[in-house]
């Protein structure tokens, strides 16, 4: 199943049927891998007459129900369900496939609210690196492997584009040209090199500090780490919410201009209403749902439930 390098995107649009069946990401390979040994181990104890893997494909149901009684988040469940529906191939519109409990904004803990770690980490002693995360939203992987070289002002990024396009770097060519086209109005950028799943972004610095930003990257040199050393302490995904929050700020039109009943295109190909109605813990708050696709582009995801369910706060 490993197709690390492989296009995703192509595969899904194109071939389905591999699209299925592959593993893109080194990283997902790893989880999935990690809680397969758990379902085994799990067999292995409970039913001990089950050899193969092959017999082992009918317990899944019963082995994710005791990860719902267990009181293991919707999160941990969600993995586990489709590193298994991964491995046995099983479908979305197989009857038998195992239902997960869904995951809502106010079950999540990761990064709100005070930690104990947060005891050994002083936001005055960082304030310039809470300041440049802020403004970035990385995830911790780049953050710590930033390089002068990452920093792009306009001009610079349509050069890049131009000689992507040339060698036939396709990967690097889109990222270039979304983050250009999405927007157009934002001066610099970070190139997020080799994020989630290999992937590489082009987003916006924002907020009040893009001067404070763009000073540091410019007094870098090109080879070498914008940052020596990241504190493990460092609540860097937190602080992706703020940057997400403040695009939105940014991006969002007055609700009481826009009209329910006019459809958007959305990052997967259906038109919905330019209102997104909130559920769960903020039922009923209204968003302006092209500036949400906005900020799901900026932090790398494509997909406005993510982007409203884990990072916009305070609104």
């Amino acid at each position: 199943m490993q197709a690390f390098g492989d296009s995703k995107r192509i595969d899904k649009i194109e071939n389905p049927e591999e699209f299925a069946r592959k593993i893109y990401s080194f990283s997902t390979y790893q989880t999935y891998f990690k809680h397969i040994k758990y379902f085994i181990k799990w067999i292995q104890k409970e039913h001990p007459e089950v050899k193969t893997l092959k017999k082992a494909e009918e317990f899944v149901p019963e082995w994710l129900q005791t990860r719902v009684d267990k009181g293991l988040s919707a999160w941990t469940i969600q993995t586990e369900e489709a590193a298994l529906n991964k491995l046995y191939g099983i479908k979305a519109d197989d009857e038998n496939r195992f239902q997960p409990p869904r995951r809502l904004k106010e079950n999540i803990t990761r990064s709100r609210g005070a930690k104990k770690r947060d005891a050994h980490f002083s936001e005055k002693a960082n304030e310039e690196l809470i300041n440049f995360c802020k403004a970035c939203g990385f995830r911790r992987n780049v953050l710590e492997r930033l390089t002068g070289s990452d920093l792009f002002d306009r001009a610079k990024a349509e050069t890049a584009f131009t000689e992507a396009q040339e060698a036939g770097n396709e990967a690097l060519a889109e990222a270039l040209l979304v983050g250009l086209k999405t927007f157009p109005e934002q001066d610099y950028f970070i190139l997020h090199r080799r994020d989630k799943g290999g992937k590489t972004r082009l987003s916006p610095i924002v907020g009040p500090h893009i001067d404070a930003v763009v000073q540091r990257m410019k007094a870098t040199l090109p080879s070498e780490k914008v940052w020596q050393y990241v504190s493990s302490n460092c609540d860097v995904h937190g602080y992706r919410a703020d940057y997400a929050t403040s695009i939105y700020r940014q991006y969002a039109r007055p609700i009481e201009q826009l009209d329910y009943r006019k459809k958007i295109r959305c990052s997967d190909g259906k038109y919905r209403s330019e209102i997104y109605i909130c559920r769960g813990s903020e039922r009923r708050k209204r968003l302006d749902r092209r500036a949400v696709g906005i900020i799901s582009i900026a932090l790398g995801h494509s997909r406005e439930d993510t982007a409203i369910t884990n990072y916009i706060r305070n609104l």
